[in-house]
């Protein structure tokens, strides 16, 4: 499905390109296709969405995962100052940063529902990116600090003893109960968007957290070695920093507007100009909106007696060819037609109204 320029835009160009005839038969198959092209372009805005039953659906798993983690940050932060230990304090700032980056989720599950209007043509579907992009950050704050604690704990043994390991193991357990549960309702849908990817990570991490506290316990209750919960501070920050940079990373990539991963912008220009009837492809562009939604914009130079058939015959073939011969299925572009000559007769007319001025 493509997108046409808007009829105000179109009026513009047919009025500084009066007088050529290749561009008047442009504008006049622009015209008849643009009826057909409206309508494509709301259906795919439509089927772009979100259907309600899965929205819905990831609503009531981030909300019941939600509560599991509220309660368990709760305990676990009474844990860290009965017991004094770093492990455990750091999965509690683990938690912490879940609860966050799973309000954050709930709360965009909801917006996302919403439908794009006329101030958002994308509706709220790039809000699960800076969702993503902001846990990341914060999670990356928690497992720097938690290295650095580590650090100075190793380095000055006995002064900060960690008290009752029996509670301590306790809480680990608690923990680790509550991060299997929300594992096990977040499992089926975790691969539908990064937002509930990012939820399904952090929640992934904190498991891992609370089996570290766990095992902390344990050795420091069997062997009496109280610098082990350091050592297990620092294994959950090891956990925590690679898998956050990699999310950051991901999400940059979407606000950056980098060119979606596996998409050869060189091959897309090959193949489109190997299409009949264009000329060259120029002002090529691809991005990604949110997850799953890829886009690509082009302007595309064509012989300059098409016609109004022949023009939707080339639009048609690049479209096929973009959906099908690539690992990205791109099914949102935007190709502006341009018939030859018009860039040159555009550029003199823009240099004749400067030197009017």
């Amino acid at each position: 499905m493509n997108e046409f320029r808007d009829p105000i835009s179109q009026e513009h160009d047919q009025d500084r390109s009066a007088g050529t005839s290749a561009e008047i038969a442009h504008e006049s198959a622009s015209e008849a296709l643009g009826s057909y092209d409206r309508e494509a372009a709301s259906a795919a805005a439509t089927a772009q969405q979100p259907t309600q039953a899965t929205t819905f659906g990831h609503q009531r798993r981030l909300a019941i995962t939600l509560s599991f983690t509220a309660v368990v940050l709760v305990a676990e932060v009474i844990g860290a100052y009965i017991t004094g230990s770093l492990a455990l304090l750091v999965d509690a700032g683990h938690m912490l940063t879940d609860v966050a980056v799973l309000s954050a989720s709930l709360v965009t599950a909801i917006l996302m529902k919403k439908r794009p209007t006329i101030n958002k043509t994308w509706g709220w579907a790039r809000l699960e990116v800076i969702t993503a992009a902001a846990g990341a950050t914060v999670l990356l704050a928690v497992g720097c600090y938690a290295l650095v604690e580590a650090v100075i704990r190793l380095a000055q043994p006995g002064q900060q003893e960690v008290q009752d390991l029996g509670l301590l193991l306790g809480f680990g357990l608690l923990g680790l109960a509550s991060n299997i549960a929300s594992i096990v309702i977040l499992a089926a849908q975790h691969n539908d968007n990064m937002n509930m990817r990012a939820a399904f990570l952090e929640v992934m991490n904190d498991a891992l957290g609370s089996v570290a506290v766990v095992i902390s316990a344990v050795v420091m209750i069997t062997t009496g070695w109280g610098g082990f919960d350091a050592v297990a501070g620092a294994a959950i920050a090891a956990l925590i920093i690679p898998r956050s940079v990699k999310l950051l990373l991901d999400s940059l990539r979407v606000l950056l507007e980098e060119t979606p991963k596996g998409l050869n912008l060189e091959e897309v220009k090959q193949h489109l100009e190997s299409v009949n009837h264009v000329v060259v492809v120029h002002d090529l562009h691809a991005g990604t909106v949110a997850s799953g939604l890829p886009r690509l914009t082009a302007h595309v130079v064509v012989d300059s007696g098409l016609n109004m058939q022949d023009a939707g015959r080339v639009l048609a073939s690049m479209q096929d060819c973009l959906r099908e011969h690539f690992p990205i299925s791109i099914e949102h572009t935007t190709f502006q037609l341009e018939p030859e000559g018009y860039r040159q007769h555009h550029e003199t007319a823009l240099h004749d109204e400067s030197d009017a001025q």
